[in-house]
């Protein structure tokens, strides 16, 4: 007498789309922990800033928050997120920082 199996190819699909799932999350995963170093080095660079009003250094820390910021604007928008103005609105970012984030 022979026993009954299920086809072999039946468990493969299964496994691929529970593999697919995994590496969605995975990747979701890692966006949003570089979005938060990118937000986090933002945070940084302006702390930075403000530490400083006026003297010696300021333009190379201005620079520092550009880049920042900018990095922080295009990891966003590369997610999706293209809402400028509450970012600038909670983190605070000075004119004079926007004002370096032209044509690149």
């Amino acid at each position: 007498m022979s026993s009954l199996r299920p086809p072999r190819n039946l468990g493969r699909r299964l496994d691929f789309e529970a593999g697919d799932a995994v590496l969605h999350h995975e990747l979701l995963e890692e966006q949003a922990q570089s979005l938060g170093r990118a937000g986090r080095k933002v945070e940084a660079a302006l702390a930075a800033l403000r530490e400083h009003p006026e003297g010696e250094g300021r333009l190379l820390l201005v620079k520092a928050a550009a880049d920042a910021v900018w990095g922080f604007f295009v990891q966003r928008e590369v997610m999706g997120l293209r809402d400028r103005a509450a970012v600038i609105a909670e983190y605070g970012i000075p004119r004079e920082v926007l004002a370096r984030l032209g044509a690149r």
